[in-house]
């Protein structure tokens, strides 16, 4: 009895001292940025669990070439056994995946190729571009003892092969051309009949899945995301320097900056080259509107520095974006501006109507006629002409019939020394603008 008790206690020991895992990565939809810190982590989780291989299995029509390369690094640095299961389809960056990994398994029907990259009116990209990604197809698939010149083929339809595609034909294999070319290994059906080809049908299939932060990390990055990131960044800027002191307009936009400078970071597309060009922009743009009258170098210096680090951090790393890559960073980038734009706007025309400024504000007004007075009266001065002794951001000094007086301009900054003449009068508060060009030449 003892016996037929432990003989199974030992067979279930031995079971899990000898078990073999292999690791499963989902790869469907577009390839981004967010892409390759998931498939590191998950490297590095099995190389960790000492696994016995990483199943990639892919369905996608391709995405960023940037990240494609990262991921190709990361397949080609590690000592597990990679395998790509071509579900459905390996298009463009999808295909160098696939030919980074050390075994290519084909669902039947499924295909690989058609790797060239375009711009976004679907443009073939220039030979600059052509040239790199070909090269990297090419030393990829030789670095698995792959035909190098298909691989090339799916990238430039210049590459002739002999048998399979004349030139000005870009490649495209279906599965069962791939096996015939030697580009794919074994047809299979399913995981089951992987495991089989593969030798791992002992292995224990571990599904990964992409964790919260990674999840949040890839929806911060999105273009669109991005794009909106910046223009409620660059909004609560905004109101913030038009506003006294600090508040929530300000710490809002920099909470929206600091989530996509911070995501992009994470994923390589901006640096610290990137974020310092932008906080010397906002800088210079802060001490040209506090401290140096006027709009000069400083102004614009700021807004070119933090464009600069805006546009740069949706491009990411130069020598792997194509012409598509700074096309897209400055039509996102545009749309940003846009955004920012509409929102000063309306901001300005409808925020004064809502319930949080009338609650923050002084809505009743104590005019003349119904008795009210200021401590002093100023009404004689309505029309007066003067100078600015200072900078009106609004508020300031002008100089009145000889009288140094507080006043405060009619929402247009006033550089000092300027003429200016008061235009209402509300309380102790004096209005005031600077004289229209045509009224300036006709008073000298």
């Amino acid at each position: 009895m003892k016996k037929n008790i432990l003989f199974p206690f030992i067979f279930f020991l031995f079971q899990i001292a000898y078990s073999e895992s292999v690791y499963h990565i989902q790869i469907e939809g577009t390839i981004d940025l967010g892409l390759p810190p998931y498939i590191e982590r998950i490297v590095k989780e099995a190389t960790e669990e000492d696994a016995k291989g990483l199943i990639l299995e892919i369905n996608t029509f391709g995405g960023r070439l940037d990240a494609a390369t990262q991921i190709k690094d990361i397949l080609l640095n590690t000592e597990l056994k990679t395998i790509a299961f071509i579900n459905k389809r390996a298009i463009s960056a999808g295909a160098l995946i696939s030919l980074s990994c050390k075994e290519i398994l084909m669902v039947p029907g499924s295909s690989i190729g058609a790797a060239t990259v375009v711009d976004q009116s679907g443009e073939k990209a220039s030979e600059k571009v052509i040239s790199y990604f070909r090269a990297e197809m090419g030393a990829t698939a030789e670095r698995n003892g792959r035909n190098r010149l298909i691989a090339e083929g799916m990238v430039d339809e210049d590459v002739e092969v002999e048998g399979l595609s004349p030139k000005g034909k870009l490649i495209t294999l279906t599965a069962e051309d791939a096996l015939k070319w030697k580009i794919a290994d074994y047809l299979v059906t399913d995981l089951d009949s992987l495991l089989e080809k593969t030798g791992l049908s002992r292995a224990e299939i571990v599904y990964s899945k992409i964790n919260w932060a990674e999840r949040v990390v890839r929806f911060l990055t999105d273009p669109m995301v991005s794009s909106l990131l910046i223009s409620l960044g660059l909004l609560g800027l905004f109101f913030e320097i038009k506003s006294p002191g600090w508040g929530v307009p300000g710490t809002l936009g920099l909470l929206f900056l600091a989530l996509f400078f911070g995501s992009h970071y994470i994923v390589n597309l901006a640096n610290l080259v990137e974020i310092i060009l932008f906080i010397c922009g906002v800088g210079l743009l802060l001490l040209e509107i506090f401290v140096i009258p006027g709009f000069g170098i400083a102004g614009v210096g700021g807004i070119i520095l933090m464009m600069a680090g805006l546009y740069l951090s949706l491009i990411g790393q130069l020598k792997q974006v194509s012409t598509s890559d700074f096309s897209s960073a400055a039509g996102y980038l545009s749309l940003s501006f846009i955004i920012t734009f509409a929102g000063v706007l309306l901001m300005l025309k409808l925020f004064p109507k809502t319930t949080i400024w009338k609650r923050i504000s002084l809505q009743e007004s104590q005019d003349k006629d119904e008795g009210y007075i200021a401590s002093r009266d100023y009404s004689h001065y309505l029309g007066k002409s003067g100078v600015s002794l200072s900078p009106l951001r609004p508020a300031g000094i002008g100089l009145i019939d000889g009288e140094r007086m507080d006043v405060v301009s009619d929402g247009d900054f006033i550089e000092k020394d300027k003429p200016i003449e008061i235009i209402r009068i509300d309380g102790y508060r004096l209005i005031v603008r600077e004289f229209p060009r045509k009224r300036r030449k006709k008073n000298e």
